[in-house]
């Protein structure tokens, strides 16, 4: 199994530096295998993702690295992340990592490490590791000790993590599979390193699928347990409000904006709680993510806007429009904005005098000029200003 983490990690090392392998990893049943690893002694299931034992990872990644044998010659030019290498020497590369931990063994074997030029040789004093993910190999790896197969999720998560980014193909199978599901649960019962991975794939599927509605309603539809359980574990993050996953638990349930039914009511909540963190970084974070439930092209955004306000996010938008930082400042004028637009006749912007502060914001300069406020705010104060007009005058 250190061979496989070795390898695992190769492949997110190439995903990230060479996005182009993204599908040609897909094609050759990967994210099958990676999946696999990220399933074993998560959830019961996980033998669905059983393989050919024929099919290794050694000869997905000389395949990978072999473009000629697919007609693509752009992968010819893919290099290995720990260096130039030939591309005959993928193979070696994960066994001279292994011998590398082993010095005693690898010793004798000094020189050949020292010229990877000489294939051929190189790979016929060596043991040879067959490095195969097939999933039938279970008992195998039920006799790993802890460390190691915490590290193969880890590597397995962080692959699949830099494979999913902006490829609606790879995330529509991550989806359709069990993965979801196993990235909930390792969430909370995970390593540091494996609930890190998985959060941050989790944001890049969200991300995806925010820009496909396809994906959107196969992938995260409300009556998905799957996506019920995600969802779940996002919100606890952001509740619990003091760990490294925050930030990405806030994007991704701010991707999935359009996916909460009028009933869900527990979402606006804990991100307006986030308004009042002393880091500017986490506020512009739950404010973007807010935003997405208060702007037009959400259809619940009537609901999402009353949700804020009841939950006390005037206020807060308030005080960090007039002493926010900018990158916090912008933001959190627009969703004032689409707030006022959209719930105008609510007592509360009345009573927090919401009328003035966009008054205040239309003669800031680097404020009214932002493209994203300059033809927003104008439209909101107006409406705002008509509704309160009438309330004074006992038509409201």
């Amino acid at each position: 199994m250190q061979v496989q983490c070795v390898v695992a990690w190769a492949v997110s090392e190439m995903a990230t530096y060479h996005p182009k392998c993204q599908d040609h990893f897909a094609q050759n049943n990967v994210i099958r295998l990676l999946v696999s690893h990220l399933a074993f002694e998560t959830i019961q299931e996980h033998s669905r993702y059983t393989i050919p034992s024929k099919q290794s990872i050694h000869s997905v990644l000389m395949a990978n690295t072999n473009g000629s044998e697919h007609g693509e010659d752009e992968y010819k030019q893919v290099n290995h992340p720990t260096g130039n290498q030939l591309p005959s020497q993928m193979h070696n590369v994960v066994t001279d990592t292994l011998f590398m931990k082993n010095p005693v063994k690898g010793q004798s074997n000094t020189h050949e490490s020292q010229n990877p030029q000489k294939g051929n040789h190189h790979s016929t004093t060596r043991p040879h590791h067959h490095a195969a993910l097939s999933g039938t190999s279970i008992k195998g790896r039920e006799y790993e000790d802890p460390a190691t197969k915490a590290q193969m999720k880890a590597m397995a998560a962080r692959s699949l993590w830099q494979l999913c980014k902006g490829n609606v193909t790879i995330c529509r199978n991550i989806t359709e599979s069990r993965a979801l599901l196993c990235f909930a649960v390792l969430l909370e019962t995970g390593s540091v390193d494996v609930k890190y991975y998985s959060a941050m794939a989790l944001m890049e599927i969200t991300a995806v699928a925010e820009q496909n509605a396809e994906l959107r309603r196969s992938g995260f539809k409300p009556t998905s347990p799957a996506a019920k359980a995600v969802v779940d574990q996002l919100l606890k993050i952001v509740e619990r409000a003091n760990c490294e996953l925050l930030m990405p638990s806030i994007q991704a349930i701010g991707h999935l904006a359009r996916t909460f039914r009028a009933t869900e009511t527990r979402i606006i909540g804990p991100l307006v709680k986030l308004l009042d963190e002393r880091e500017a970084e986490v506020s512009m974070e739950a404010v973007i993510a807010l935003n997405k439930f208060a702007c037009t092209d959400n259809f619940l955004h009537e609901n999402h806007c009353k949700a804020i306000i009841e939950a006390g996010g005037t206020k807060h938008l308030i005080q960090l429009v007039y002493f926010g930082e900018q990158m916090v400042q912008i933001p959190s004028l627009i969703l004032l904005c689409y707030i006022a637009l959209h719930v105008p006749d609510s007592e509360t912007l009345a009573q927090e005098e919401v009328l003035i502060v966009l008054e205040w914001s239309a003669k800031q300069a680097h404020l009214a000029e932002e493209p994203t406020i300059e033809g927003l705010l104008p439209e909101a104060k107006s409406r705002l200003e008509l509704y309160q007009s009438r309330g004074s005058r006992g038509f409201h």
